[in-house]
């Protein structure tokens, strides 16, 4: 159980805002400015399809761990602190990204990165959600999570004007690089003012009961870890997809920028869909438009494939993120914390590995419509295992 707290409108707008912004640094730049910037990465080193799975791997590897160390109680009384640090530390990574060729240094960057942006994400969530939890005002969580779509969408942004204005051949990918470095420096500075002292502490902490591996527990499980294959080879080459069927430029900005935008705001389009179908079924209804999205981004005409398939992916995957976690919750009501950190696991493997199936494949076979596919079947196997959970759901089993 919470304390409550009094938190202010303006206090919990600032203490939502520190939220959305840093999870713009740690999530839209530090884990996903790689995908606008993959491309000029890939003609400009160059760097192979494998060698760009590899690399996004690591900073999958990267998250896990860190989301693993996270788990332990080193940084009680200390989150604010770890946070402010694991953003400078984004802002110092992402500089380091253009100051270098070599694919080994790439990977050791970004496995770092990762670790930054889990202890970046956990510890500011840890704070910003307990104060809109102690207030009971869930647009806070909303507008939290909305971070990483902003961060997104700024992302592409960058990307498109820095190579309008300044891009000087086969190395304009570094100053990509430095442009996010410079807006995650901003972003720790407005966080720094922003974000509470610490969380709303628990009146009292019990420990947890081992978690109990239900059949349903273990379907949901299974679901959302290859989710994370299924997501992540859209959510990484996405942009390099565009650049490969010459869609141009202006759809290469598009497809990432509205695939933030679409993020940013889709829990808050989600949201009356949870009252009328709950969370099980918005689980599937948002795998199932992501699956269209998929599908889009190598079935449409190449000149609207990013878009849609850009679109539709924004507007599902922090959505099926969320929500998955939620069933998990309700799954375990004694294990809460032992089922999210079970799930962020299998979650992070499958993101691990999508990116390395799906770049060598690439490679092999000269293009991303056959993982894609791979994605796709994927995802809808994901629904597959759900719906025996919805139903145990529904029969208040």
């Amino acid at each position: 159980m919470l304390v409550r707290v009094e938190n202010s409108p303006t206090d919990l707008f600032f203490t939502a805002a520190a939220g959305a912004i840093a999870m713009a640094s740690a999530m839209g730049f530090g884990r996903f400015s790689f995908t606008p910037i993959l491309p000029g990465m890939m003609s400009g080193i160059p760097l192979s399809a494998a060698d760009a799975g590899f690399v996004a791997s690591a900073n999958f590897v990267g998250y896990l761990v860190g989301a693993v160390l996270a788990a332990y109680g080193w940084a009680a009384g200390r989150e604010r602190l770890v946070a402010l640090l694991s953003l400078l530390a984004t802002a110092v990574l992402l500089a380091a990204m253009g100051m270098t060729a070599s694919v080994a240094a790439f990977a050791v960057i970004r496995f770092l990165a990762g670790v930054a942006s889990a202890f970046a994400m956990i510890f500011t969530s840890s704070i910003v959600l307990s104060h809109g939890a102690a207030a009971g005002n869930d647009h806070v969580q909303a507008a939290h999570f909305g971070g990483p779509g902003a961060g997104i969408a700024l992302s592409s942004v960058m990307v498109a004007l820095i190579g309008f204005f300044f891009h000087d051949g086969a190395g304009g990918w570094r100053l990509d690089w430095f442009g996010g470095a410079v807006i995650a420096a901003v972003a720790l500075v407005a966080v720094w003012y922003l974000l509470p002292a610490g969380p709303v502490r628990s009146a009292h902490a019990e420990k947890e009961p081992p978690l109990r591996w239900t059949r349903p527990m273990v379907l949901l499980t299974t679901s959302y870890g290859l989710f994370g294959f299924g997501y992540v080879i859209t959510a990484t080459f996405l942009v390099t997809i565009a650049r490969m069927a010459a869609a141009g430029q202006t759809v290469e900005f598009l497809c990432w920028f509205i695939a933030g935008i679409a993020a940013s705001v889709s829990l808050f389009l989600w949201k009356p869909l949870v009252r009328s179908l709950d969370l099980g079924g918005t689980y599937v209804a948002a795998m199932l438009v992501e699956i269209v999205g998929v599908l889009a981004t190598v079935l449409l005409p190449r000149s609207v494939a990013p878009l849609v398939g850009g679109a539709l992916f924004g507007v599902t995957f922090l959505a099926i993120t969320a929500y998955g976690l939620q069933l998990g919750r309700r799954l375990s009501p004694a294990s809460p914390r032992r089922a999210l950190a079970t799930m962020t696991a299998a979650f992070g493997l499958g993101q691990i590995i999508g990116p390395i199936v799906a770049g060598w494949i690439a490679q092999a076979t000269g293009s991303f419509e056959l993982p894609t596919m791979i994605a796709a079947v994927v995802l809808a196997l994901c629904v597959a295992l759900v719906v025996p959970v919805m139903t145990r759901l529904r029969h208040g089993h």
